[in-house]
């Protein structure tokens, strides 16, 4: 019975650090509709949720394109709150800490009319 429980806990610790290696954010910009792109790559059109596995300090620089506005120019770092899910995780095994840092909710940017 002690072992059902060990492992049980063990079993429960595992899917918490899983769920925890995923970070999601919505991207926003005003106007919407802007294309969102890394690198040369168009990933969609805002809001667009963007979702990594990327672990704690990752850079993913973005641009976001819309017509009649400047480009704007964003860098989204995986530093901005703190998931318990991986920290409880990284308790019992070393890499979930490696996860410890997600993205906000959401993230809005307000794009400049060219001029």
């Amino acid at each position: 019975m002690k072992t059902f429980f060990r492992n049980f806990a063990l079993l429960v610790v595992g899917l918490i650090t899983l769920a925890s290696c995923t970070s999601t954010t919505i991207i926003n910009s005003v106007p919407q509709g802007a294309a969102v792109y890394i690198g040369q790559e168009r990933i969609g059109t805002t809001p667009f949720t963007y979702s990594d596995t990327k672990i704690v300090a990752s850079k993913t620089p973005m641009v976001l394109k819309l017509n009649g506005y400047e480009d704007c120019h964003i860098l989204l770092v995986r530093n901005e709150r703190a998931d318990v899910g991986a920290i409880v995780g990284g308790c019992f095994f070393w890499v979930p800490f490696l996860w410890t840092m997600q993205y906000n909710p959401s993230h809005t940017y307000e794009l400049v009319p060219v001029k």
